[in-house]
């Protein structure tokens, strides 16, 4: 099991890296994939997201490419906002959660097919 998560890890940390998404559209459905329920797949994908997120952000930062005053006024908002979320997944079931995620996956790339 190992080796399967840490190959996966790989495959997101590249995308992620690449196009800038949080790892979580991929961490999330293979954890509770793997029989973790959703919460369990959310918090464990943050755990992932912020390995990823620092190492991203040490290679973007010597490219110069890091507008520090704009990451942490949205990195505060974050906070705020991870709270609320943390709140709603406990009030929501797995089945809902799946089928909330899985419609915010699908509007977001049918957004990115249509985008100009």
């Amino acid at each position: 099991m190992p080796f399967l998560l840490i190959g996966y890890g790989v495959l997101v940390g590249v995308f992620a890296a690449f196009a800038g998404v949080g790892g979580g559209i991929l961490m999330v459905p293979m954890v509770i994939w793997l029989g973790k329920s959703h919460g369990q797949a959310v918090g464990t994908s943050f755990l992932g997201i912020l390995i990823i997120s620092l190492a991203s952000l040490i290679f973007y930062n010597k490219m110069n490419n890091v507008v520090y005053s704009w990451g942490i006024y949205m990195g505060l908002g974050g906070i705020l906002g991870a709270f609320a979320g943390s709140k709603l997944n406990l009030l929501v079931s797995q089945t809902q959660f799946q089928k909330i995620f899985g419609a915010v996956i699908i509007v977001m790339g049918i957004y990115l097919i249509l985008k100009k």
